[in-house]
């Protein structure tokens, strides 16, 4: 019954499915059901043999078979069959075609052939099907699929799974953090709810050798995961129709198709209540009661019944974000004792003073900063930036960004060798053995060619050539994205530069210490606020589209595992996400302000607008209103799509079906009525947090805070991923992973940049390097005239000097009358002063800051990759 195929020939009828979908293959070219390799030695080739031998020959049967269709029996909490035996390892949902209210009748009489073509295949291929109608709906019918031991065992020996031999009697080694057990005890789950997991000696399963694996029980030696593995692999590789000698396969294409409309694994309980059921373990239950509900934040999570419930590439997941927040904490604590000093010490910073002082600060006329509409202004208007800059760019953000390098490094290290502990104690350290080809890309695999090594003949979905034109249109079209990312960076940076001159010409152009309006909304403040606020729009907008169309070209290069599909997915969203968060942050931290050149004679952006400045103070400050913008509003809306989403979508289902709610209603309904998580749910998981982690480490020298914003949110992350996945979601089907798959090199990449980024910050970006070259040199003789180490007179001697007589162009519409006749204005950089030799050329203090920052970046590079060595 195995490789019974029940098709539909229907060349003569319209189809409705897309041309070239992934459900399609010729159905002269490739033997369908077939693996790679298969156990005990056997070749492709005589896969259909054996499983014939088993099941049953091609013709002996000949009629369609459907699924015995069975009332509800009443019991809402049953996880088996009318029987009370036969376990539910898959359900299937479909709209019965004759109660459908449309003028479509042949289209669903179309649909319902397919069906019942599919159906039949389920029963010839050895699995068991039993249907029962909807109680709330009558139009639904939900089919109940059951694998028996026999179907069991012969695809656990296909897919190379791994099932116990005899339990495990090697002894745990103690930890040595033995004193602390009393407090470990606190955080972790009571061992009496949720009890630890037997280990066991394990081998991939051989139907020839079972006597050699612990069977004690057939009904419970596979796992409720294991069983949902095994079913599904069989749903989606199960032909439908023969259509022009292509054949159409897999419950995937069925559903997209609206043939059925859902197709999921059940869960084995509420998640508000036990059930009533004593032979169900309850796992829903514990789950939400010890994992996600709010009173269990502080504990540990149970990752090993996780990844039994879920399967373990759910459980890897949440061990890496369970211990990406454990090593936040150290992290946000230090973050925070920095963020505190520079509040401390805020009104001890003497060049804020400086520039707040009346007779300083007020009596320093700034250059204009644009060329039309711009005046003349004083200093002190940005009093109170320079007095917030004082919180982040002090000391301690240096000392913050030197540990960020080294926590970066450790938290990596560390990760390795605990994911190389849950490789172990999880099994899956040759999980690469035994992971199958997608049915999408079997489909494909209509070209032979020999195998270089083994000498023997493959399947391959194209030829080389094939395969290189395809690399080449997917990499086109993903530097296509790309560039249009730079492009709408760059019409943000046109947007700061128009609307500055506006800002310039409306905002107030005098300080007069009564109007708070003045404290906080300058030029340069409003302009970088609005322009942060319509770079996190377009980088939203930006995410929808993208997202599709990586999916789009992925599938188009059809990878040959789930692993190489979801490898393959990751690194272009990535790339497009990378460049679409960290651009306008990267715009800020090492371009504006650094290419101006100086007022007689500036530089300008597409020969039209003049670059932009930073504020006396540097671009630091601006720098952290970006990276809060973008953090903070990312956090809300993520929060709102992933909470608030879901359960308004479920709360607008249950009352449409509040008619009927006074009946019980089976496990299967319930389920159906929750949300679809989707194969790439956890895809966007993953990148939702390897986008934080590049905000905590890529840029954190500006926003020491970062970390802790990272924490809080990461604690309650993980309880609202628990929350969504135990009450709001369909339980999905399990999958093994070895580990976190190409998120662990883009975590790397993105470490090694951290270390640049942030020492070029402090360098470039914050003012620290040259206010230490100033107080250790240029406070004191020879080139200070103080007799003692001070900052006092920094601001002076940072701003340089210009000649309005010196301004090359009057025409370009600077009002000079703004605050008066002025002979001379100031300007952010360190030239020599009108009537020097060198006038306007970079003076001797410009070379030793330069120095210094060199300096700098050697330093922390020296000292990041002395400490990879020692870890």
């Amino acid at each position: 019954m195995m490789t019974r195929d029940v098709l539909l020939d229907m060349e003569q009828e319209e189809d409705d499915d897309e041309d070239g979908d992934i459900g399609d293959v010729p159905a002269c070219n490739r033997p369908f059901l077939r693996a790679p390799t298969l156990p005990s030695g056997l070749v492709l080739e005589n896969f259909d043999q054996m499983v014939l031998s088993s099941f049953g020959t091609l013709e002996s049967q000949q009629d369609l078979r459907s699924p015995q269709f069975e009332e509800f029996n009443g019991k809402p909490d049953s996880l088996f069959f009318n029987d009370g035996q036969r376990r539910i390892d898959f359900v299937l949902v479909y709209e019965d075609e004759s109660r459908k209210e449309t003028n479509k009748k042949a289209y669903n009489e179309k649909q319902r052939k397919k069906r019942q073509a599919y159906e039949s295949n389920l029963i010839h291929d050895g699995l068991e099907l039993e249907a029962t109608r909807s109680v709330l709906d009558d139009r639904l019918v939900f089919v109940k699929v059951h694998a028996p031991w026999e179907v069991l065992c012969t695809y656990a020996e296909l897919m190379h799974i791994k099932l116990p031999l005899k339990p495990n009697d090697l002894k745990t080694r103690s930890s040595a953090f033995g004193n602390f057990a009393w407090f470990s005890k606190v955080l972790q789950v009571d061992e009496s709810i949720i009890k630890p997991e037997q280990e066991f000696f394990t081998a991939p399963f051989e139907k020839n050798r079972m006597n050699d694996f612990y069977i004690r029980d057939k009904d419970t030696f596979f796992n409720a995961a294991t069983r949902s593995r095994i079913v599904y692999f069989i749903l989606s590789r199960i032909k439908y129709q023969v259509r022009e000698n292509v054949k159409k396969f897999g419950i995937n294409k069925l559903v997209s198709s609206g043939i059925y409309k859902a197709a999921f694994p059940l869960h084995d309980c509420k998640f508000s209540c036990p059930s009533d059921d004593f032979s169900c373990p309850n796992e829903r239950h514990l789950l939400y009661m010890e994992w996600a509900h709010p009173r269990s934040i502080y504990k540990k999570q149970p990752l090993d019944l996780i990844r039994k419930y879920y399967g373990e590439k759910i459980g890897i997941y949440f061990a890496w974000l369970g211990y990406y927040t454990q090593m936040l904490v150290l992290a946000a604590v230090v973050g925070l004792a920095c963020f505190l000093y520079g509040y401390v010490n805020r009104n001890n910073c003497t060049w804020s003073k400086e520039v707040c002082d009346p007779n300083i600060g007020g009596n320093i006329i700034m250059c204009p900063q644009c060329d039309n509409l711009c005046p003349f202004w004083k200093l002190n208007i940005t009093c109170e930036s320079s007095q917030k800059l004082c919180i982040f760019d002090s000391f301690g953000t240096l000392v913050f960004a030197v540990f960020m390098g080294i926590w970066v490094t450790l938290f990596l290290e560390f990760w390795k060798r605990r994911q190389a502990e849950l490789e172990y104690e999880w099994d899956t350290v040759e999980l690469q053995q035994e992971e199958q080809p997608r049915p999408e890309y079997e489909a494909r695999c209509t070209h032979v060619v020999i195998n270089e090594i083994t000498q023997e003949e493959e399947r391959v979905p194209f030829t080389t050539w094939g395969k290189c034109i395809r690399a080449v249109l997917c990499a086109s079209a993903v530097l296509f994205w790309i560039l249009l990312i730079i492009a709408s960076v760059i019409g943000i940076i046109v947007y700061r530069l128009s609307v500055f001159i506006v800002f310039s010409a409306k905002l107030p152009k005098t300080f007069n210490g009564t109007d708070p309006i003045q404290k906080y909304l300058t030029p340069q403040t409003a302009t970088s606020i609005t322009a942060s606020l319509i770079s996190f729009v377009i980088i939203m907008i930006l995410n929808i589209i993208y997202e599709k169309v990586a999916i789009m070209i992925t599938n188009f290069e059809l990878p040959r595992t789930q692993t190489d599909y979801e490898n393959s997915l990751t690194m272009k969203m990535f790339l497009f996400q990378f460049v679409n968060y960290y651009s306008s942050c990267f715009y800020i931290a090492f371009f504006k302000g650094k290419f101006v050149g100086y007022p007689g004679e500036p530089v300008y952006w597409l020969g039209k607008y003049r670059n932009e400045e930073c504020d006396p103070g540097g671009c630091l400050f601006e720098l952290t209103t970006q990276l809060t913008i973008i953090m903070g509003g990312k956090a809300i809306l993520n929060n709102i799509q992933e909470v608030l989403l879901p359960w308004v979508k479920n709360l607008i289902g249950r009352c449409r079906t509040v008619s009927g709610s006074e009946k019980i209603s089976p496990r299967w309904e319930q389920d159906y009525h929750l949300q679809l998580m989707g194969r790439l749910g956890l895809f966007y998981e993953y990148l939702e947090m390897i986008i934080q982690f590049g905000f905590v480490t890529l840029f954190v020298a500006s926003f020491p805070l970062a970390p802790l914003l990272a924490l809080v949110n990461n604690i309650l992350e993980i309880r609202v991923d628990a929350w969504k996945m135990t009450t709001q979601y369909r339980r999905i089907v399990p999958e093994k992973a070895q580990d976190i798959g190409a998120w662990q090199p883009i975590m790397q990449g993105i470490a090694i940049l951290a270390v640049v980024t942030n020492a070029m910050i402090i360098a470039f970006t914050s003012d620290m390097i040259p206010r230490l070259v100033y107080y250790w040199s240029f406070s004191v003789p020879p080139y200070g005239n103080h007799t003692y180490y001070t900052m006092e007179g920094y601001i002076n001697n940072t701003l340089s000097i210009f000649n309005v007589a010196d301004f090359k162009n009057r025409s370009k519409g600077n009002p000079y009358s703004g605050l008066g006749d002025h002979i001379t204005c100031r300007y952010r950089d360190f030239r020599y002063p009108p009537g020097h030799p060198q006038e306007y050329k970079h003076n001797i203090y410009y070379w030793h800051v330069i120095a210094a920052k060199l300096a700098f970046i050697i330093v922390m590079e020296v000292g990041d990759a002395r400490a990879r060595e020692t870890v």
